[in-house]
């Protein structure tokens, strides 16, 4: 298992398991997260800006490229929905742009 550090959101590292999502890890974890499209890869709201650890998530799904090709996910951006930690640790922030009103995130 690897860990998941959410830099703005309060609480403990997220443990990943093989085989599971970012978003699916956040939320087994208990932390609400945004998802307008229940996690079907067709929006960017469950984007995550990784500060670390880029090189130890599964390759960009073809989603993930259509919207860096529309300009629309940065190259250090990932979508929790699509994406799963191979092996190693990883840190990122939730994007000012997606975060949820209710819940209390910590400042940079």
């Amino acid at each position: 298992m690897a860990l998941l550090t959410i830099e703005n959101l309060p609480g403990a590292p997220v443990l990943v398991p093989e085989g599971m999502t970012l978003l699916a890890a956040l939320q087994a974890a208990g932390h609400d997260w945004m998802h307008a499209c229940g996690a079907k890869g067709r929006c960017t709201t469950c984007r995550l800006q990784m500060r670390t650890g880029l090189e130890n998530l599964s390759p960009p799904s073809a989603a993930e490229l259509r919207y860096r090709a529309a300009g629309r996910l940065l190259e250090n951006e990932r979508l929790t929905c699509q994406s799963q930690l191979l092996g190693g640790d990883a840190t990122g922030r939730v994007p000012e742009a997606t975060q949820l009103p209710h819940v209390q995130y910590l400042p940079e």
